[in-house]
């Protein structure tokens, strides 16, 4: 996944954790690595956006189970959330192609997103097998598949008899009861600003996944304007400056994974909306007016997890 994952376990007293965990937890990812990865040619993923038929093709559960997850949350958002954006990821420079630090011509725009379009995917249960419409979809799991390692990393910490942990995979997080002092799990939500680590609000996550999204890390700029990895798939651009973070608590990490940066995309008036009809715990930071200080606003869901502001 190009990134460092983490576990922070609190054995019961006399229990320890078991000397082969951390190969059990390198395993498990490079099982999902090669399954999802869209960077590795060789994965069922990328094998699957190449295979030019468009009959059911087999997959494993694993895939599926993505991929479904995907479906539903670009079908939730009315296409404000795409699993099929991957041309369009690609075509700015922020897939798994050589880096670019230019924008696309607008041809180049429209073409990539007549590739994009989540109704042309379907996913079967039984058996596991996918579909696509036309021969060159391009299916895209960035948004989903360090959620869905954070939540397999939890049930493998879980299996192996540990019930105090926080495992993390870069900005994916999962806790589950207290940590080493007995108290609650707390976690900082970054203030977004580029090439700093600060703290913007502090939150007790209880026994929940949470997931940030952003565009003050991966970026580009152009004539003074900057371009996120965020990609709007009406619009086939990034999304404006104006909503620079999202931050989404869930009870599995890689629905917060995939709704924040669905909400990201939608930008600020319509993720607020969708957020709220929806009933997320969902946190946003935009740009101020003027553009020199930051606005914070949540749903009543997220408030619970707010700690109070240090003076």
């Amino acid at each position: 996944m190009g990134t460092s994952y983490e576990l922070k376990l609190v054995p019961a007293p006399g229990q320890t954790a078991p000397a082969d965990l951390k190969t059990q937890a390198d395993e498990l990812l490079a099982q999902i690595n090669k399954q999802m990865s869209t960077y590795d040619p060789d994965s069922e993923l990328s094998r699957f956006n190449r295979n030019p038929s468009a009959d059911w093709i087999a997959v494993s559960p694993e895939l599926l189970e993505v991929v479904a997850e995907g479906l539903r949350i670009s079908e939730l958002t009315g296409g404000a959330y795409d699993i099929t954006i991957g041309p369009l990821v690609n075509l700015w420079g922020f897939g798994p192609e050589p880096r670019r630090d230019q924008a696309p011509a607008d041809q180049a725009i429209a073409q990539a997103r007549e590739r994009v379009g989540y109704w042309r995917l379907h996913a079967r249960a039984e058996p596991p097998a996918l579909k696509k419409d036309r021969p060159d979809l391009y299916v895209d799991l960035s948004s989903l598949a360090k959620g869905y390692g954070v939540d397999r990393l939890a049930e493998l910490v879980e299996a192996n008899g540990i019930h105090n942990y926080l495992v993390s995979i870069s900005g994916d997080l999962r806790a589950k009861g207290h940590n080493g002092k007995g108290q609650p799990w707390t976690v900082a939500i970054e203030r977004p600003v580029p090439g700093q680590r600060s703290v913007e609000r502090l939150i007790q996550i209880g026994d929940h996944g949470v997931s940030t999204a952003g565009d003050y890390r991966n970026f580009f700029e152009q004539n003074g304007q900057r371009y996120s990895h965020i990609i709007n798939p009406h619009t086939g651009r990034p999304v404006p400056q104006t909503l620079v973070s999202v931050t989404v608590i869930s009870d599995l990490d890689m629905e917060a994974d995939a709704a924040d940066t669905a909400l990201m995309a939608a930008g600020l008036d319509l993720g607020f909306r969708l957020a709220t009809e929806h009933h997320l715990a969902a946190f946003f930071i935009s740009v101020s007016p003027d553009g020199k200080s930051f606005q914070e606003r949540y749903t009543p869901e997220f408030e619970p997890f707010l700690l109070p502001q240090q003076p």
